[in-house]
């Protein structure tokens, strides 16, 4: 019991920023190299588990969530991560009109956070 309330660390504050630049510093130890990388790694893997969402049953829509959610509270794009984990929630409602929700909120959550990283490293978030 005590294990487990140990390993569940205290949720960061969602910043007002699409990443939270303190966040990103911390985790990658402020290393400006690192920090690129890993912004160039999930806008790949954002783009990707979005190709994988679209169409998928709900259990692997909610997995590729799960996956994006995790990347995304790792570099401090928050809105993808809540994004990310209402699809998951969404993914296990009768019907399918709050998974079709979920999706485009979590797209469009992407879609900024994509466009932001490429505007900090100076590229189109097309050619991320």
């Amino acid at each position: 019991m005590i294990a487990a309330q140990l390993s569940k660390a205290p949720e960061p504050v969602p910043s007002a920023d699409v990443i939270d630049d303190d966040h990103l510093r911390r985790m990658t130890l402020g290393d400006r190299a690192l920090e690129r990388e890993v912004l160039e790694i999930f806008a790949r893997q954002a783009a990707l588990m979005l190709r994988r969402i679209a169409g998928a049953e709900p259990a692997l829509a909610a997995a590729a969530a799960h996956t994006l959610k995790g990347s995304a509270r790792g570099i401090g794009a928050w809105r993808v991560a809540l994004a990310a984990e209402q699809l998951e929630q969404a993914a296990s409602e009768p019907g399918g009109e709050a998974l079709a929700a979920a999706i485009a909120k979590l797209e469009a959550a992407s879609v900024e956070a994509r466009a932001a990283i490429g505007a900090r490293l100076g590229h189109p978030a097309d050619k991320l």
